[in-house]
């Protein structure tokens, strides 16, 4: 459930070394830039909830790097939500500069380039989340990525106290009670951020993106209904039919599509948890699914694997 690393058990000589695959090993394959000084400290706790991870870096000034040589061979996509404690970091990445102080948050994308910095020793809370984990419930996070976001105040303040206060706890969890934690956290993750206009990436106005918004929460809540449908959106949001397909069309979808790909996200990250004791057709039909031949259809077009494929994967990996 916990796993420590600290510098102060590797002989002198062999910290800096020993720290790189530390972290590559606890995020993804990294690149460090260490300071110029002989000396580095630093220590890395990290907690495992469900299909998520949270970490927490002390550290001395750092350069992390990610190259585009790294991203060949890694195939599983996240990404990671970065809480500064004690220092400004720095962060660039698809042609974009951030900077994030204490007091707010930034999400970094694994599969481009970055580089992530800071000068002065500080510590970070990082959540790590699976790529399939959060879009199921943040359309298009890639849109998300090198953005600051407040942790001083409202939603964005509670994602970063739960987050802290959530590892400590861990293990006094047993396995189902730190997978519904790990949930909750995307959770409020998402809800943090999805009353930003900077999150909608889209040509949508203000007044689109709320309708937008509120339609996209009505969807999530209900997509176990077999007979959710357009115009069960349109009539729960206030909406006409035709304004809610021009909404999502402003995103470059249909309402069906968005539906359909919401509900393979979570049939998804159902079979990638090793948690999950459901059958491949109780996890379908738990996410709307009345015709499984047609479940695996439209999962093997959307993944390109079948849901067993992907359950013996994880099988495997677990092994």
């Amino acid at each position: 459930m916990r796993v420590r690393f600290s510098t102060a058990h590797a002989e002198p000589a062999q910290r800096r070394r020993a720290w790189d695959e530390a972290v590559s090993r606890t995020y993804f394959p990294l690149d460090l830039g260490f300071g110029s000084g002989p000396g580095f400290a630093g220590d890395l706790d990290v907690w495992s909830l469900g299909s998520v991870a949270i970490s927490r870096n002390v550290s001395d000034g750092l350069v992390y790097r990610r190259h585009a040589r790294h991203l060949l061979q890694d195939h599983d996509e996240s990404f990671l939500i970065t809480v500064p404690e004690r220092a400004e970091v720095s962060f660039r990445q698809d042609g974009k500069d951030v900077r994030c102080r204490p007091g707010a948050f930034l999400i970094e994308r694994s599969h481009l380039p970055y580089e992530f910095a800071y000068a002065d020793p500080n510590a970070l809370w990082v959540l790590k989340v699976p790529s399939a984990v959060l879009r199921a419930r943040i359309g298009r996070p890639e849109r998300l990525a090198t953005l600051s976001f407040d942790a001083t105040r409202g939603v964005g303040a509670l994602f970063v106290d739960m987050l802290r206060l959530s590892a400590p706890r861990v293990d006094e969890m047993d396995e189902a009670a730190r997978d519904m934690a790990g949930r909750h956290l995307v959770d409020l993750l998402a809800l943090a951020v999805e009353s930003d206009p900077r999150a909608l990436g889209s040509q949508a106005t203000s007044v689109q993106g709320a309708h937008l918004q509120r339609a996209e929460r009505y969807i999530r809540a209900n997509l176990a209904r077999s007979d959710l449908a357009p115009n069960l959106v349109a009539q729960a949001c206030g909406l006409s039919v035709r304004y809610l397909h021009q909404l999502f069309e402003t995103q470059g979808t249909t309402v069906c599509g968005w539906i359909r790909r919401q509900r393979l996200l979570l049939c998804d990250e159902a079979l990638r948890d090793p948690a999950c004791r459901r059958t491949i057709s109780e996890i379908a039909y738990r996410w709307g699914f009345g015709d499984q031949a047609q479940f695996s259809r439209q999962y093997r077009a959307q993944f390109g694997r079948t849901p067993r494929d992907a359950r013996a994967a994880r099988a495997a990996r677990s092994a």
